[in-house]
């Protein structure tokens, strides 16, 4: 049984953003290229860049609802960040820093530690896993979850890398521990994703609208989709099959 890719995308700057790729080439032990290469640190955090670090130690879309309307377009080292309430920002995050910081200041709630600073680790994308994962969505369970809340949901909520269609709902939770090979790509598959309040923001208005967790709920778990980690590298693009090894 396989399925196939329905979509690909990266998320340059960790929760403030992401980015639809046709194709991308994936390397061992590496995140997707482009994806979370820097990190939004808030005025409480101690990140400093000099390691990875857990995602309270930065803004996300779990206290800042209105984060997750942000598209972003990652260009070399410059990113354009869009916003319906802003206008667009580009900026290179390395070193204008200033920049950005006035742009995101009104997304963020009044009652939340302000941003910061911008960090990258280099070599290492700031994902929310402790290893370089990259992120595979089932578009079945996607629709399980709109099917339970009784209307349509962007995909975006779950900002996930890999999106896939063509196989059973939760059955990527049954490739724990297996290899996944993903269009030229292998994947070895290593946890589920256990979803927070990120995801009941509608990514069009930056507004919590849809209860996605008392959805997830009803399955008596509160996971969606899986990290995995790259174990041989290769291009994939969309339409490119999935199947388990």
């Amino acid at each position: 049984m396989s399925g196939s890719i329905t979509s690909l995308w990266r998320h340059p700057i960790k929760s403030h953003g992401r980015e639809s790729l046709d194709d991308v080439t994936v390397s061992p032990g590496q995140t997707l290229p482009g994806d979370r290469v820097w990190a939004v640190a808030h005025e409480a955090s101690k990140a400093d860049g000099s390691k990875w670090v857990p995602c309270a130690n930065f803004s996300r879309g779990s206290k800042a609802p209105n984060l997750m309307a942000i598209s972003a377009r990652l260009e070399g080292d410059t990113v354009t960040l869009s916003h319906p309430q802003q206008p667009d920002l580009q900026f290179a995050p390395d070193s204008e820093q200033d920049a950005f910081l006035n742009w995101v200041k009104p997304l963020m709630p009044a009652d939340r530690a302000a941003s910061a600073r911008i960090i990258r680790v280099p070599g290492r994308g700031m994902t929310d896993s402790d290893f370089p994962s990259i992120s595979l969505c089932n578009m079945a369970s996607h629709r399980a979850v709109e099917q339970k809340l009784g209307r349509d949901l962007s995909v975006c909520r779950w900002r996930g890398n890999i999106w896939f269609d063509g196989l059973p709902l939760w059955e990527e939770f049954d490739w724990l521990g297996k290899d996944v090979q993903i269009g030229e790509a292998v994947f070895n598959v290593r946890e589920r994703i256990v979803r927070c309040l990120a995801t009941t923001a509608n990514p069009e208005t930056g507004e919590r609208d849809a209860d996605t967790l008392g959805a997830l709920n009803s399955w008596d778990h509160q996971d969606f989709g899986v990290y995995a980690v790259v174990v041989r590298g290769g291009n994939i693009r969309v339409g490119d099959k999935v199947q388990v090894l």
